[in-house]
Order: C-alpha cells, then structure tokens, then sequence
C-alpha cells in the first residue's frame, strides 16, 4: 500500500512538474472573452493597457482597422513582450522567448566599380523597420534581405544604406543608380491616380502595415468616434509625410479644407506644438509616436486616441522607368511569400516586435 502510495505522489509530482513546464511560456493565442477590448485584455494579460496598439498591430489582419471591432470567440496571437503574458496556448518556451544578442546587417562596401546585381537602398532611425543599430538592420531590412536569398536571383543583390530619404525616390530611383529602395506607404492609387508615386513608381507586396494614429495631449482630450470629429481641428503631421490617408474614403479633410495642417521638419517639433497647445493632434504612424515620445520623455502627457486614422502598407518601390521593374518587382514578391508560407515572415516579425515593445 505504501508502495502504492508513494508511486502515485511520484506520478503526480512528474504531471505536475509536467504542467509547470507547459505553463512556463510567454505569448501565444487568447480567445476574446464576453466584455473583452484590447486595452482589457492588455491590462489583464500586459499589466499596461497602454499595450493595447501592440496586440491591434499584431492581429490586424483579423481586427482591421478599428480597434472595437473584436468578437466572442476571435483568436488573439499575443507576443511576447517583457515576459508577459504566460501560461497561453502556442507560447514559446520562456527560455526561448529572449532577445537574441544584436547582429548588425551585412554591409557591403562599394568598389567604385560597376557591379550587376540588384542594388537595394534604405536607410537609419526608423525603428523598428530600418536601422543599423537595431538587430539585422531592423524588421523590414531583416525580411527584404531574407526575402531576397529566398529569391536567389542569380545576378546576386546588395542592400546599401543612405540616410537621406529625401533623395531615394527622385535621384537615385529616378537615375537608376539603384533599383529598389524601402519602405515606403503606397498611397490609394485608385483615387489617387496622379499622385507622383502612383505615376513614377511600381509597388512591391506589402513587407509590413502600421496604423496610423492621432496623439493628443491628455490634459486637452480630444474625440474621435466618426471622421466629422476631426473638422476644425489643427493636425501635425511633419513634412515630407504623405497626407494622402487625411483624403481618401471620401473624408477629404485637406482637400475640402476640413482640417488645418502644420507641417514642421521635425516629429519631436510637431509633439512639442501639441504640448503648446499650438496642435489638437499629431498625426504618426504608432512605432515613430512611440519611439518620438519616449525620447521627450511625455509618456505621461501624450497617449494614442483608440480609433487609428488608417492602416498604412509599407512597401519597396521600383521605378517605372527601370526595364526590369516588372521582373524585380515579381522577384521580391516571390520571395516574400515563401517566407510566409513557410511560417519564417512570422518569426521574424515577432522577434522585432517584442523586442521593440519591451523597450530594448
């Protein structure tokens, strides 16, 4: 009998220890509960509601655009973000689910000499996507590279890096010094035919789409129910952005004049006229909000209105005017849905993402 019992302690010691290790995971799948919305269950499962935009951008594909739109029963892939949540279905081994040590993105250095291959071009400080200070270059720099060798084009192909956006699109697109350069938004072509992007240049597969969001200033809180409660407002949104997403679906608050618009340089100067009471809101993508905000240091003044203002794609553009534009545009496309289809687009952007939302 003591035998007995002692082998039946043992074998729910073993089940136990068995359901300890099971529970031991970070991330994974949450099904939306009656009475559930994103910043409950980011509170309930992040300890900050404010994780709400993460678990939105992460499952946009089901959710779409507005962020209410959950049902009972919906199936939530939750990241894994400073070890929370646990004990979820399909988490990752803790131990598992650690940054990686950073790698830096490979650079090949130029030669002066003509070299036929694919050129790629992108650029710094636009975290999490593209930077050479954040692991393999960035998310999308990490994604274009893989996607390539998944392509195998057999010329070979190199990703350089030039810190001025300004002159990728009508001087070194343009002139053919390189072929594709990323990323970058595709506006609505089909309401915005001759908008220059539409007219100059093809667009690849979507690498990555951000939402779009309006910030304001907590001690002058603003609605944002319906497009009507954006008339009379003054938006910044910094030069150089695309505006086109204030015009399409038939809101046309730029083009009928609906909403006022400053147009500073910099993103750190449209938050600091928002504080100045000088904006209503800020208009950015959630990523360079975030980033911009954590740097001023006005975590605790500023925070996203809920309803997004769009979901934007992000995409790598090829002139029109290059003979291969087709074939390149086809080549990185190819390669981007093997990475799907193979689970590894997945695994690269969470890794980017959980990094980037634990702050690191």
């Amino acid at each position: 009998m003591k035998r007995s019992i002692q082998a039946l302690c043992g074998a729910t010691a073993i089940m136990c220890l068995a359901q300890a290790a099971q529970a031991e995971t970070c991330g994974g799948v949450y099904v939306v509960q009656p009475g559930d919305s994103l910043s409950v269950i980011a509170d309930s499962l992040y300890k900050d509601a404010g994780k709400w935009t993460a678990i939105h951008q992460n499952n946009i594909d089901k959710i779409g655009p507005r962020p209410n739109n959950l049902t009972v029963g919906m199936k939530l892939q939750l990241l894994c973000i400073n070890g929370l949540p646990t004990g979820l279905e399909g988490g990752t081994p803790v131990a598992e689910a650690a940054p990686a040590v950073i790698e830096a993105p490979v650079v090949i250095p130029g030669t002066g000499a003509r070299v036929e291959r694919i050129n790629l071009v992108t650029g710094d400080d636009y975290a999490p996507f593209t930077d050479r200070k954040l692991d393999k270059g960035g998310l999308l720099t990490e994604l274009v590279q893989r996607a390539m060798e998944e392509a195998a084009p057999a010329e070979g192909f190199a990703i350089h890096w030039v810190n001025d956006w300004d002159s990728h699109l009508p001087t070194l697109l343009e002139q053919g010094l390189v072929d594709m350069s990323f990323p970058w938004s595709e506006p609505a072509c089909e309401i915005l035919p001759d908008d220059y992007r539409c007219q100059t240049f093809l667009f690849s597969d979507p690498l990555f789409e951000v939402l779009e969001l309006a910030y304001h200033d907590t001690s002058r809180p603003v609605t944002f129910d319906k497009d009507a409660d954006m008339e009379g407002k003054t938006l910044c949104r910094v030069s150089g952005y695309s505006t086109h997403e204030l015009d399409k679906d038939g809101r046309n608050w730029v083009k009928d004049g609906k909403v006022k618009l400053e147009r500073p340089d910099k993103v750190a100067d449209c938050f600091q006229m928002l504080v100045d009471g000088k904006v209503d809101l800020v208009q950015i993508d959630e990523f360079s909000g975030k980033a911009a905000i954590k740097e001023l240091g006005m975590g605790d003044q500023i925070a996203a209105l809920p309803r997004p203002i769009s979901v934007e794609p992000l995409n790598v553009l090829i002139h029109k005017g290059n003979p291969r534009a087709a074939e390149l545009r086809d080549t990185l496309n190819r390669g981007l849905t093997k990475l799907k289809e193979t689970g590894e687009y997945q695994r690269i952007a969470g890794e980017h993402l959980s990094r980037f939302w634990s702050g690191q």
